[in-house]
This record gives C-alpha cells, sequence and structure tokens, in this order.
C-alpha cells in the first residue's frame, strides 16, 4: 500500500471514529432522556458514572498498552509472536475485574438497596463485560493495524444499536428491572462487539482478497495462541515497550478520568443549576482537548522507550498535581472545577508536547506548530461573537418571552455563520484538507 493511500485510510479511519464517537454520544443522551421517563436518575447517574467507570478502568488498564506497543512501528512484524502478547490481556482484564470488583463492592459508598437494587449484580455484570471485550483484543489490532475502516464501523454501529434497542424493550416492559437492564445492554455490547469482528475474520481468513493482500494470518487458528519450536513466545522487544506503556497506563488513566474518581470515592460534587456555565467551561476543554490529541499522539509515535520511562515520571507528578486542583476546585467552583481541572490538565500536557516537537524539529526545515496559529482575522470574529452572544444572553434570555428567546437564537445563528464563512477564506489549509480527502472521495464515487 503506497504512502497516499495510508494516508487516505487512515483519514478516513479518523473521520468514521469521530463520526461513530457523535454518533454514540447523540444516541447516549437521547438514550438517557428516554429512559429518565422510566427509571430514577439515580440509576442512570449510578451506571455512567460509577459502573462505566468500573468498566473503563478494566478495559484501560488491561489493553492500552499493549495497543500501543503493537501498533507502533511497521505492519511486517512475527504477527504469531503479537498475537501471542495480545492474549495476554485477557488474563489481565480478569485479576483487575475481580480486583476493582472487590473495591466497587467493599470499599466504596454502596448506594441505598432501595433506591438503587441489583448494585452488586450490576458491579460483576459490567466486569465481566469488560473480560468480554478483551476477548477481541488480538483481532481488533489486526483489524486496526491493516486499516479495515468498514468492519470498525459496522461492528460499533451494530454493538450500539443492539444496545439501545435492548434497553428500550426492557424499560417499557421492566422498569422495575433497574440495574439489571444496563447490565445486561452492557454485556450484549461487549458480546456483540467480539462477534463482529470474530464473524468477520472467519469469513475473510483464507478468502482470495486475503491472498491478494497478502494478509499475514491465513486460518483462525493462527490467532490462537501458539507456542512455536526454539522460538520465544512473544516478540521480547514489543513486550519491553508495552511494559513501559503499562507503567504509564495508569497515570494517563488519572488524568484521562481524574475527576470521575474524585466524584466516586470521595462524593464532593453537587451539579446545581450550572448548566449553561459548565457548558462554556467545556467548549474551552473540547478545544485543548483537540490540540492535545494531535500534539500527544506525536510525542508518543516519536518517542523511543528510553524517552516513555522518562516521561512516566513527568505523568506521575501531573496527575498527583491534578488530582489535588480537582479537589480543592470542586471545593471552590463545584462541577464547574472539574472542567477547569482539566483545562489545567490538558494546558500543561499540551505545554510538554510543544517543547518536545519543538526540540525534535529544531534542526530540520519542518516548522509544523505553525499549524497551530489561525489567523488574526478569525481571532477577532471570535471575540467579536463572544460579544456580541454576550449582550444578546443579557437583553434578550431567557426570561423575556418566546420572542426574545427566538431572537437570541437568531444572534447566535448569524454570528455561527459569520465564523464560517471566515474560517472558509482564511483557514485554506483546512479546506484544502477537506477537498482532497473528503469531497473528492464522494466526487469519485458519484463519477463511478
Amino acid at each position: 500500500m503506497g504512502s497516499q493511500e495510508v494516508l487516505n485510510e487512515t483519514t478516513r479511519l479518523a473521520s468514521s471514529s469521530a463520526l461513530l464517537q457523535i454518533l454514540f454520544r447523540v444516541i447516549t443522551f437521547g438514550l438517557n432522556a428516554f429512559t429518565l421517563r422510566y427509571v430514577s436518575k439515580e440509576i442512570i447517574g449510578l451506571v455512567n458514572v460509577r459502573l462505566m467507570l468500573l468498566y473503563t478502568t478494566v478495559v484501560f488498564l488491561a489493553r492500552e498498552a499493549f495497543r500501543r506497543a503493537c501498533l507502533s512501528g511497521s505492519t511486517r512484524r512475527n504477527w504469531t509472536k503479537t498475537v501471542n502478547l495480545l492474549w495476554l490481556v485477557v488474563p489481565l482484564g480478569v485479576c483487575w475485574s475481580v480486583f476493582l470488583g472487590w473495591v466497587w463492592l467493599h470499599i466504596l459508598e454502596v448506594p441505598d438497596v432501595k433506591a438503587v437494587p441489583y448494585y452488586q449484580f450490576g458491579v460483576i455484570v459490567f466486569g465481566l463485560s469488560a473480560v468480554v471485550e478483551l476477548l477481541g483484543e488480538p483481532f481488533w489490532v489486526l483489524a486496526q493495524a491493516h486499516l479495515f475502516v468498514r468492519l470498525k464501523v459496522i461492528a460499533e454501529s451494530l454493538s450500539i444499536i443492539s444496545k439501545c434497542v435492548l434497553t428500550v424493550i426492557l424499560v417499557v416492559l421492566h422498569p422495575q428491572w433497574g440495574l439489571y437492564i444496563f447490565s445486561l445492554s452492557q454485556l450484549l455490547y461487549t458480546t456483540v462487539l467480539v462477534l463482529c469482528y470474530v464473524t468477520y475474520f472467519m469469513k475473510f481468513l483464507g478468502s482470495p482478497e486475503a491472498t491478494k493482500k497478502s494478509f499475514p494470518v491465513s486460518k483462525m487458528t493462527d490467532i490462537l495462541p501458539n507456542f512455536m519450536e526454539d522460538e520465544s513466545f512473544v516478540n521480547w522487544k514489543e513486550a519491553r515497550l508495552t511494559w513501559s506503556f503499562f507503567k504509564q497506563s495508569f497515570l494517563k488513566q488519572i488524568l484521562t478520568e481524574g475527576e470521575r474518581y474524585v466524584m466516586t470515592f470521595l462524593n464532593v460534587l453537587n451539579f446545581g443549576d450550572q448548566g449553561p456555565s459548565l457548558l462554556r467551561c467545556y467548549c474551552l476543554y473540547v478545544l485543548l482537548l483537540a490540540i492535545n490529541g494531535v500534539t500527544e499522539c506525536f510525542t508518543f509515535a516519536s518517542m523511543c522507550k528510553e524517552e516513555v520511562d522518562r516521561y512516566n515520571f513527568v505523568m506521575l507528578a501531573l496527575s498527583f498535581t491534578f488530582l489535588c486542583i480537582s479537589y480543592f476546585l470542586t471545593h471552590w467552583q463545584g462541577s464547574i472545577g472539574f472542567i477547569l481541572a482539566n483545562c489545567f490538565n490538558m494546558g500543561i500536557r499540551i505545554a510538554h508536547s510543544i517543547h518536545y516537537i519543538y526540540n525534535y524539529f529544531k534542526d530540520s526545515s519542518y516548522r509544523p506548530l505553525t499549524g497551530l496559529l489561525i489567523s488574526p482575522l478569525l481571532i477577532f470574529v471570535y471575540v467579536v461573537s463572544g460579544i456580541v452572544t454576550g449582550f444578546s444572553e443579557v437583553l434578550l434570555c431567557c426570561d423575556k418571552g418566546w420572542l426574545a428567546r427566538l431572537s437570541h437564537i437568531t444572534v447566535g445563528a448569524l454570528c455561527f455563520t459569520a465564523t464560517l464563512i471566515t474560517v472558509f477564506f482564511t483557514e485554506t489549509k483546512l479546506i484544502y484538507f477537506v477537498r482532497t480527502h473528503f469531497l473528492s472521495r464522494y466526487t469519485k464515487k458519484e463519477i463511478k
């Protein structure tokens, strides 16, 4: 596969992942709004925060290091050893699931049985669903390494739809089941996800398409653990890199889900009526999140093992600082404090990545960091839009009747349109990228 084809496939993968995330968030939001009519907000809150935190923690700690190590470098490797290494995520996931399940049941405060029944069942099933998802890890890495974009989209879409359908059916027919509903739906989600990958590879391996692509695996038994005579069970270079990433994964998980841990273990949060203020702060957080995603991705991809080990100490200090700031800011600013703490976390990580990228390219003619700079005209439009919508909120929103509300929405829409037009004329590289990697693909399909 040529470099341009790889770039196109990577772009498709990134865009598909982004669309899937948007779809998942929209469906989750709609599902929560629907289930609130049948199930108490205490149950939904427990599922979305505490039980999902258990699930994501088990999955992340068990597989993140293996993914990053096995997806780094070329696809030309001894895949038998790589697959052997990947299967270690399952026993590791079982250990994490048992340990964290015990913490969730015996260390954390158990919710009131009358308000949230079947809590123990929920913890067990969410831990089990994490282990089930880990069973598909070798298939996922093979698909990701060889850019099977459509498989990822179909598998995740089917699993999300299956989860939502089962949730709606059980909520309508048996709302008294409570956590049984969400636990069974989560287990169905992971089961369908794994079955999609397994079914695809059962059909793909040995097919003419696999032969044409020179796929490194020829039959399903090759994706199972294999012992080789006179050879090591795993690639020890990959194993050492995995260990480096594994030590870092603890710290990264704290930085990623730190506010949920504070919320779960310390019970410091009271949301109150902070919705609009939360959304404003979250807009800033999303901006920092986008920048960090690009800068940190390059940083980790280009670091050697020694640099990763050194960065672990930076992550350790940052994790401790982040948890302390999260705790104090939530006491001071409530739920907004969580977002401000995350903004601080992202800002520090961006600063470190920018420093690394600057040193990496300082002796070359490339200056990729200039891509962070936006047009002064666009900055001016952002500032003016912020001022105009701020005045509009004070004068027109939100207790002055529907006509004033519609006027406020119209002002926001006009500012948004002005911003988009400015982006179109000033961010020429972005527009060119969209035209060449997205619009051109659809144009070619129409011509065919």
